[in-house]
């Protein structure tokens, strides 16, 4: 006869087996509740294959939503962009004003609230080219573009004020890749529109 302490193993992996052969297979395996990437629309795809998109990856990212994909045209896609590039605008205008709340040098004060400064313009920019959009390119496409200057200057007083922030400089780097966006869109309805301005 088998010593206990082997028939306990045998009956302990014997228990073992049979209690999770009747559990239902979801308690074993969970579902995952993954999505699936949304696959591109042709507009999206000849967007973010333009000259001026400096990021192909984050274009194709953050233009994979379904209202981005359903868009009809190069307007309304444009509509959308700007659109999204304010929502980031303002998302990191949040992360600086709440990063100005704490205590700082007065040169890293300074540099902060230039770069509140520019995230404001980039949000009123944005939002007034998706309304200049139909009516003239060309002046949405000019004031889609003066919006990076004034993010390279924020990061030019980051960089003199020795300021560490990887949330800010990720939202810098973000803003200037809808910036290009921004620039590739409108410079195509300027392609597809050039006897109307």
């Amino acid at each position: 006869m088998a010593p206990p302490y082997q028939l306990c193993l045998v009956l302990v992996i014997f228990l073992s087996i049979f209690s999770l052969s009747s559990l239902p297979t979801s308690a074993i395996i969970p579902k995952a509740n993954v999505s699936l990437p949304i696959p591109s629309s042709q507009l999206v795809e000849n967007l973010c294959n333009g000259k001026a998109i400096q990021n192909h990856r984050f274009c194709l990212k953050a233009l994979s939503t379904p209202e981005v994909i359903a868009a009809m045209d190069t307007t309304q896609l444009g509509t959308l962009i700007m659109k999204l590039g304010a929502a980031n605008a303002k998302a990191t205008l949040n992360v600086y004003n709440e990063i100005i709340k704490k205590p700082g040098s007065p040169q890293a004060l300074k540099a902060l609230n230039c770069c509140v400064e520019a995230y404001k313009y980039a949000i009123l920019s944005f939002e007034m080219v998706s309304s200049e959009l139909v009516e003239d390119p060309q002046t949405a496409n000019y004031d889609v573009a003066v919006i990076g200057p004034e993010i390279a200057n924020c990061e030019k007083e980051l960089i003199n004020a020795k300021v560490q922030a990887p949330r800010l400089l990720a939202g810098n780097r973000f803003i200037k890749y809808y910036v290009s966006m921004g620039y590739e869109i409108t410079s195509t309805l300027e392609l597809e529109n050039p006897n109307e301005y």
